[in-house]
């Protein structure tokens, strides 16, 4: 019976394992045999270098049931203490309507999107983040908006880069930061400028006048509430030339005036507080607008309306779409992940309410602010300013005493100057909550009535917002924000667009380097938990115990993993983490006094991050080449090493190769670089070819960013959120970042930020320590082994009918494979363009295209597919090589076929004309699978072409709907 028992136990523990990993014995089974090989280890040991194996197993423990997972992260979070939150500073409490919760936040449709590189099958999120920058440029009011950056405290770095960038003040090499930003914009300015050279000012805002600057910073309101009157600021910086810079609160620009309109050059922030929760800190959207002619200087991306081929409306990213690979060290930024999720959720936000429903809810928390301070300076307390929009700031002596009564009332004040505290109500602030807090701060038997106090402001007025400054222009009025204000309406819009989406919940997404594999739901769950999504960042450590804990054990556990000794959770991208990782190189060599080692090493196959990071760096990048084969070229490298060895900073390597292959002298490239004194940089976009198999630390590198929407299991959002953590060795460890509200645990003071919130996103941490747990130690070597095996499977089957660009040892290849469309493009005119739109009528998003070699299709088939359905990704190639072969053979003209046509919507096949060399049925249904599940593109192929000459970055103007 005990035997039974045991045994019954230990399939419910393998029972995620089980889930997670798609193919099932017998098809693995069968896939072995295709590639003649007895066992996964066999294949295994033929695909791995021996001297990489890892010798002992990982020990992050056995795997938990979904059941045993969430019930102790459960008890876990529930230590975190849900106290009232006023402490504002960026991040507020916020009502996210339930129908956006369900049906976008908690929604595979939407979270299991990838990012909108082919267009014909995103445009519903890309509708959506349309919204998203007509909404920024409305209550910004300037010419052109991104569609997000990662937070507001990144989005200042990347305005401080946009003004040197333009400003005609070449000579000046200082920005401006008046000292009433946000504590945390600071830090993250000061940590960008240290690696730019750049000097940084902090002085009040009307200091300004006295320095020599290429850009200028001011926070509208500011940190402690006041509502700045910026025209004459922003005057002052543009009479030196220079760019003026704005950060705003999102809610209060429905109120006052828009930065643009008073001058502001960028306009940046924060769109949390509109539908987001505050999440310990992320993840959050923030929005960037400049002006028109700095177009070409915007960082991140920006979507644009273009026409499709039967000449209708189509959206796509314009200009920056692939930026980073194109201009490498060049590019704007090393930015490639919006936060397209969390911006579709402050657009839907702004949707359902509606210009009218908005200015409701920015003044209620007006209107609770100003009842609030009449009842502080009826009773004598003393207030910092005499404007504000939602923030207090109190001057008192007794602030201690205060704090203290607030804490045990369970309420949050922000307590960062000495002698002061402030408070900033929100959305979710109540008339019980304002009576609470006359208690806590002015004690019992107050005598003030809230009803009393708000029929008092009524009759005499409010003039908390200077008169100059309150908004007086219209905002919002495209129909999108004016017709879906019940739940029916609201509901059926946001499936509309969902519907337009090709997500992971339709098909497999094969792309290669991104890792689309399962994000499951038992992993997803805890983001919405109120203790996971209700904390702000900067609430005391002892209120967040259930996250430190969590964090803790994600820490340990990717320790484990990476080889390394040490792991920071700060940054909320890759990019960011790439980043961090530079930092901590270069600080490291300055610690040692070798200010002069700048030169980064960088494979000519390496992403396009690589380069653009370590010129974000200060760093020299000097390629290296790889030979016929994909690998790294040793001998021009020990040639490089050799050459720049006095200045040698570091190597950036992704490992197995981007090429998709482990190369076997890895461990001879990491020694190379450590004779020559430099670091080893390991990019961790390929570690789901690494994990309980191999590992980057093992390998000798020193320090890695690991895509935890990758490898880890959280989503892509449609093109974000995405995190980026930096695992080190220990000699790297004390140059991890750190933060200057929230001091990280571990990490140096003083060390600076690179995100706005101390853990980074750290609401979609609790993904990955699901995976990690439900996986166990032996679940997560199992899932790389059978990545290898599903890549390995696909190569082979694809490799009769299109060559393989790469193969490492014994012919294998890693996790993914290229295939090389450049002999057929040759021979036939057809491009892998062609192929990839195809493949949407087939039901399939396209694999990579194009990267890292121009002309071929790189393909990953992650863990998480069947054989069943990467046997239909098979069916879907071999059919398009038929294809291929007919236009080929003549039977059909290289204008006329089915490839250079693709994708197909209904209009189209269902329309009158029909001139085309093959049939109607054959164009929609060209397999019989794709009758059981056909997906249909929105819109026809897109012209990129005219939509980066006719840039039109905004909803269109409402006349344009009656023509």
């Amino acid at each position: 019976m005990s035997h039974a028992k045991s045994l019954d136990q230990l399939e419910q523990k393998q029972d995620f394992i089980r889930r997670h990993i798609g193919p099932d014995a017998a098809q693995t089974a069968a896939m072995l045999a295709e590639l003649n090989v007895s066992s996964v280890e066999e294949l295994i040991s033929q695909t791995v270098p021996a001297d990489i194996r890892l010798k002992q197993g990982l020990t992050v423990g056995e795997s938990r049931t979904e059941v045993e997972a969430l019930s102790y992260l459960k008890s876990v979070v529930s230590k975190n203490k849900l106290y009232k939150s006023y402490i504002g500073q960026g991040y507020h409490p916020t009502l996210v309507p339930n129908v956006i919760l369900r049906n976008v936040l908690e929604n595979p449709g939407w979270y299991t999107a990838y990012t909108p590189y082919q267009p014909e099958i995103a445009q519903g999120r890309l509708e959506s983040l349309l919204n998203f920058q007509t909404l920024s440029i409305d209550l910004t009011g300037l010419d052109l908006a991104s569609a997000s950056l990662l937070d507001e405290a990144t989005a200042a770095a990347e305005a401080m880069a946009l003004a040197k960038r333009v400003a005609k003040a070449k000579k000046a090499n200082a920005f401006f930061v008046a000292d009433d930003v946000h504590t945390q914009t600071i830090d993250v300015i000061k940590t960008r400028a240290g690696q730019f050279g750049f000097d940084v000012v902090v002085a009040p805002a009307a200091d300004v006048a006295n320095h020599d600057i290429f850009g200028a910073l001011f926070q509208y309101p500011s940190t402690t509430g006041e509502v700045v009157d910026i025209p004459a600021l922003i005057a002052t910086v543009q009479d030196k030339k220079a760019i003026a810079c704005v950060a705003a609160d999102i809610m209060s620009l429905i109120l006052l005036k828009s930065p643009g309109s008073l001058g502001a050059d960028v306009v940046l922030g924060s769109a949390q507080r509109f539908g987001v929760p505050m999440g310990y800190g992320g993840p959050h959207a923030a929005f960037f607008a400049t002006r028109d002619e700095y177009k070409r200087s915007l960082p991140g991306r920006i979507i644009g309306i273009s026409k499709d081929r039967l000449g209708n409306d189509a959206l796509r990213m314009a200009m920056q779409t692939r930026e980073q690979h194109i201009r490498r060290e060049k590019a704007n930024s090393n930015i490639c992940t919006a936060q397209v999720l969390l911006a579709n959720m402050a657009a839907f936000y702004a949707v359902y309410h509606g210009p009218q429903g908005l200015k409701v809810i920015a003044q209620r928390i007006h209107r609770f602010a100003d009842i609030l301070a009449a009842g502080l300076q009826a009773k004598g307390v003393s207030l910092k300013h005499s404007t504000w929009f939602d923030t207090l700031t109190v001057v008192a002596a007794n602030k201690d005493e205060v704090v203290a009564r607030a804490l045990a009332a369970e309420i949050n004040f922000a307590t960062n100057h000495a002698g002061e505290y402030s408070i900033s109500v929100n959305e979710e602030t109540t008339r019980a909550d304002i009576a609470t807090l006359f208690d806590v701060i002015l004690g019992a038997g107050h005598g003030l009535d809230v009803a009393a106090l708000d029929a008092q402001i009524t009759a005499n007025g409010s003039d908390s917002i200077p008169a100059a400054l309150v908004r007086d222009d219209a905002i919002l009025t495209h129909p999108n924000f004016n017709s879906y204000h019940s739940e029916t309406e609201m509901l059926r819009y946001i499936k509309r667009l969902e519907n337009k989406d090709l997500s992971l919940n339709h098909s497999m997404i094969s792309l290669g380097s991104c890792t689309m594999k399962l994000n499951a739901t038992a992993e997803m769950i805890p983001v919405t938990w109120p203790e996971i999504a209700n904390l702000h960042p900067f609430c005391p450590l002892d209120q967040a115990a259930g996250y430190q804990i969590m964090i803790n054990e994600l820490h340990d556990w990717l320790v484990n993993i990476t080889g390394y000794d040490a792991v920071s959770m700060q940054p909320n991208s890759g990019a960011q983490g790439e980043y961090a990782g530079l930092i901590a190189i270069r600080k490291y060599h300055e610690s040692r006094g070798d200010f002069h080692r700048n030169v980064c090493l960088i494979p000519s196959s390496a992403h396009g991050t690589n380069p653009a990071t370590a010129q974000m760096a200060s760093m020299k990048v000097v390629v290296v080449n790889c030979d016929k084969n994909g690998n790294v070229d040793m001998a021009d490298l020990k040639a490089k090493a050799e050459e720049v060895s006095e200045n040698l900073s570091c190597i950036m390597v992704t490992y197995p190769s981007t090429h998709g292959v482990y190369e076997a002298t890895i461990r001879e490239l990491c020694d190379v670089i450590h004779q020559h004194g430099g670091q080893v940089y390991m990019d961790g976009a390929n570690m789901n070819a690494q994990v309980g198999v191999t590992s980057p630390g093992f390998i000798g590198s020193d320090v890695s960013h690991l895509n935890l929407h990758k490898t880890f299991c959280i989503p892509h959002g449609g093109g974000g959120p995405g995190v980026g953590p930096i695992g080190v060795k220990s000699h790297l460890a004390p140059f991890m970042p750190n933060h200057s509200v929230i001091n990280v645990p571990g990490t140096t003071a003083g060390n600076g930020a690179v995100s706005a919130a101390p853990y980074g996103s750290a609401a979609i941490l609790p993904i990955s320590w699901a995976y990690i747990t439900m996986m166990g130690s032996e679940g997560l070597k199992q899932a790389t082994e059978m990545a290898i095996v599903n890549a390995n499977y696909l190569t082979e089957k694809l490799s009769k009918h299109f060559p393989i660009l790469y193969r490492g040892q014994n012919s294998r290849v890693a996790h993914e494979c290229i295939v090389d469309l450049r002999p057929l493009k040759e021979a036939t005119g057809i491009t892998e363009m062609d192929v990839a739109k195809r493949l949407m009528d087939y039901g399939f998003h396209a694999p990579t295209m194009s990267f890292p070699v121009a002309g071929t299709l790189m393909i990953e088939p992650t863990e998480s597919e069947s054989k069943v359905e990467i046997d239909r990704f098979i069916e879907a190639m071999v059919s398009i090589k038929g294809e291929i072969d007919k236009v080929a053979s003549g039977e059909w003209t290289v204008e006329n076929n089915p490839l250079v046509f693709a994708p197909h919507t209904q209009a189209d096949v269902l329309g009158n004309e029909w001139d085309r060399a093959y049939d109607r049925f054959y164009a929609a249904f060209p397999v019989p699978a794709v009758a059981k599940n056909k997906f249909w593109p929105t819109v026809t192929r897109i012209d990129d072409v005219y939509g980066d000459r006719n840039l039109v970055c905004a909803c269109p103007p409402i006349d344009s709907y009656t023509e």
